[in-house]
């Protein structure tokens, strides 16, 4: 089974049957069950939406429908075309819309799509909300308007430039720095909208060197869409070969920011909010947040700025949550995604790369010399098959119970803090897994405490 409904969306593989991949029912169905809930939520009949979409194929067959039934509801639709996720979170605010939607699978492979939704604040509903949803589409009671009540469809184009002109609004975007220190930059933008977004990004910031692979927004995606090391290898062999200040790579729908040093070597994703955040912190004192999966590089930073970090669960919305509740002047998650509240409470690697650029500039450090000043974490990624038989609560209880002398978080999952590493363990909420992140100061040692903490939930299984 390919389609999966989450508390965040649907998402799926496009073709097959109604129920088991995305096909154009069950995005009526979803679309249709959105309405209802927004409707109800801010108590009016006649509604705004934006929407937006990557450039993956699939695309415009899936925003076509989607479009469509909303105006077969009543709903007024601005239709932003190709866009990124943070530009249609700002387009909701901006067209005063009462929700959005994106059409994206982000950084899964052009076989799917998805969409994602979001509220009036152009921020994703809560799990609370996702559930209401899920409800609304299993009991699939939609009633469709006549002829005279159809919504209207309003295209509009300029909703990237929009997000630009916001973020060269920012006090800390220097763009005559950045213009000066006359950067070389690479680029690679996964054939979607990071092609149209990026390049227009750096010409605006004064940057008048760049080069560009995979920047055409065919939804063909060259290589992997997700921004990994392993996925990266053309973009880092051109910088070997050529001379770059920086490389910049994104996701499909260009949330997420993964960079390269001069000398081609990976900046680390976990990085990318580190180095960031170290910058923000410079000038705008505040509280910072990221998620337990997180490096705990960012609390080093924090404390060397004198402010408090705080760990959330796993998941945008529980990441923009505590940011809000502890004040937070900078935040995101350790995949890259950097969410930078005055400009808006989103993973945006647009604003993430003009904060970065901007570091560069000020600094007159190079990448490389930047990534030299944080403490350098290792972390182990690894998973363990959930089977029919396996009490999953009592597995985590269990964890929880053996390393209660350490600093144990169960926000989500269960989280163990040891003096100079962790381990996270969670269900995932896309997969029959338990995830298994550990960090340490160097890679052995990360792999033995993910190593050790499989040989336990062995020993508990065996014992029941």
């Amino acid at each position: 089974m390919t389609l999966i409904k989450s508390i965040s969306g649907i998402r799926g593989t496009i073709g097959g049957r109604r129920g088991n991949n995305l096909t154009p029912a069950d995005i009526v169905d979803f679309t249709s069950a959105f309405v209802s809930f927004i409707r109800k939520k801010e108590n009016k009949e006649q509604l705004k939406i934006v929407v937006g979409r990557d450039a993956r194929i699939s695309g415009e067959i899936v925003s076509k429908i989607t479009t469509s039934t909303l105006q077969s509801l009543g709903v007024n639709v601005i239709d932003l075309g190709l866009s990124t996720t943070p530009t249609v979170e700002m387009a909701v605010v901006k067209h005063s819309a009462d929700a959005g939607m994106i059409l994206t699978a982000s950084h899964n492979p052009m076989e799917w799509n998805a969409l994602k939704l979001l509220n009036r604040n152009g921020e994703f509903i809560s799990s609370d909300e996702g559930k209401e949803l899920l409800e609304l589409v299993e009991k699939n009671d939609f009633e469709y308007v006549g002829v005279k009540k159809l919504g209207s469809y309003t295209r509009y184009d300029n909703a990237i430039s929009d997000h630009i002109d916001e973020i060269l609004k920012l006090d800390i975007v220097d763009v005559k720095a950045i213009k000066a220190a006359d950067f070389s930059v690479a680029l690679d933008t996964v054939n979607s909208t990071g092609g149209l977004a990026l390049p227009q990004l750096l010409e605006r910031l004064g940057v008048r060197k760049v080069k560009i692979l995979n920047g055409e927004p065919t939804g063909v995606f060259a290589h992997n869409p997700e921004p990994l090391p392993e996925h990266l290898t053309g973009i880092a062999s051109l910088m070997k070969k050529e001379h770059f200040d920086v490389g910049f790579v994104v996701d499909p729908d260009v949330d997420r920011l993964a960079m390269l040093t001069e000398n081609g070597d990976m900046f680390g994703e976990e990085y990318t909010l580190v180095a960031v955040s170290d910058y923000v912190l410079q000038s705008h004192n505040g509280n910072t947040v990221s998620n337990l999966s997180s490096t705990r590089a960012l609390r080093d930073v924090s404390l060397k700025h004198g402010v408090e970090y705080n760990a959330s669960a796993v998941g945008e919305v529980n990441v923009v949550q505590m940011m809000k509740d502890t004040d937070a002047v900078i935040g995101g998650e350790g995949n890259g995604g950097v969410i930078y509240p005055a400009l808006h409470y989103g993973r945006d690697a647009l604003v993430g790369i003009a904060l970065f650029l901007s570091y560069m500039a000020k600094s007159k450090k190079s990448c490389s010399d930047i990534k030299r000043l944080y403490p350098q974490y290792y972390m182990s990624k690894n998973k363990i098959e959930i089977k029919q038989d396996m009490d999953v609560k009592a597995i985590l209880n269990y964890v929880a119970k053996k390393y209660e002398h350490y600093q144990v978080s169960r926000i989500d999952g269960v989280k163990v803090d040891f003096d100079d590493s962790w381990v996270h363990l969670r269900p995932s909420n896309t997969e029959p897994i338990i995830r298994i992140y550990s960090e340490a100061a160097s890679e052995p040692i990360a792999q033995h405490i993910a190593n050790k903490i499989q040989a336990d939930i062995r020993e508990f299984l065996n014992g029941n």
